[in-house]
């Protein structure tokens, strides 16, 4: 697989500015031969608007993910779109299962090469320290695994690095590569370059993690968006502006890695 991490300037409230932001990198990514691109957390209003939550919700047929679904098809490439605030009562009212009956959730969704949605991720783990997240959005319930290529695609976001107990459900699930859009700010760099390596070495698989830059009132996102292989090792990395970075992955890397090292199988429940 041949993929891109897209490090987005994220404007905040600018989501009109974000939106073509996004579909510009998606283009970029397909023109580069990639299979997949991953978009970061909250790219089209900036996780740090929290008072502009309400105001930009959609459902999951809404406009903002409907221009993202063309443009994957137009180009012939999966998207991660890597998370907006849905409006669960209106998903709810077009079909889609939700975890309530309304309120906000922080949602990743994984359009296929084709266009259609292949998966949907809510975020597990709410953000309390310092935010609001936790009192604004509802908690997703459910896992989201997908087939792509020669991959079982896991989906994360952010701050659910901290709880490597997930990443052992997806494991269990058969995942092979993790995406894991995010909206990580200074000053814990310290924390973003470890903990995604960490999720990479103990479950043997390869971590995307996606990262925006960009400044809000109090914070600014810190970028360095990194893949890492099954051994941890960065393949392929981003600094401090907003860029398109890509790779080639190789989905026998991870069963020759587990093969080679078979801590997995040492598992003791």
């Amino acid at each position: 697989m041949h993929l891109a991490l897209a490090q987005l300037h994220v404007e905040p409230r600018a989501t009109a500015a974000n939106l073509e932001r996004a579909l510009d990198a998606v283009r970029t990514a397909a023109a580069r031969g990639c299979d997949l691109v991953v978009l970061p957390e909250l790219f089209r209003v900036g996780y740090f608007s929290f008072d502009s939550y309400d105001e930009v919700a959609q459902s999951l047929d809404g406009p903002a993910l409907t221009r993202l679904q063309e443009a994957a098809a137009d180009s012939g490439i999966g998207v991660l779109a890597g998370s907006l605030i849905e409006d669960l009562g209106a998903s709810r009212a077009a079909g889609f299962e939700t975890p309530a009956a309304d309120g906000l959730a922080n949602t990743a969704v994984f359009i296929d090469a084709d266009g259609k949605r292949r998966g949907v991720y809510r975020k597990h783990h709410l953000f309390g320290y310092d935010s609001a997240e936790r009192s604004l959005l509802t908690a997703g319930e459910s896992l989201a695994t997908v087939e792509f290529g020669a991959f079982i695609v896991g989906i994360t976001t952010c701050y659910d690095l901290r709880f490597p107990e997930l990443y052992r459900e997806l494991v269990d699930r058969g995942v092979t590569l993790v995406l894991v859009p995010s909206a990580w700010p200074y000053p814990r760099v310290e924390h973003w370059q470890l903990l995604p390596r960490a999720r990479a070495v103990e479950n043997l698989c390869y971590v995307a993690a996606t990262n925006g830059v960009g400044e809000f009132e109090n914070t600014t996102l810190l970028g360095r968006s990194t893949i890492y292989d099954p051994w941890g090792t960065a393949i392929a990395g981003a600094g401090e502006q907003s860029t398109v970075v890509d790779a080639r992955l190789d989905a026998k890397r991870v069963e020759q890695r587990r093969k080679e090292f078979p801590a997995l199988a040492d598992r003791r429940e």
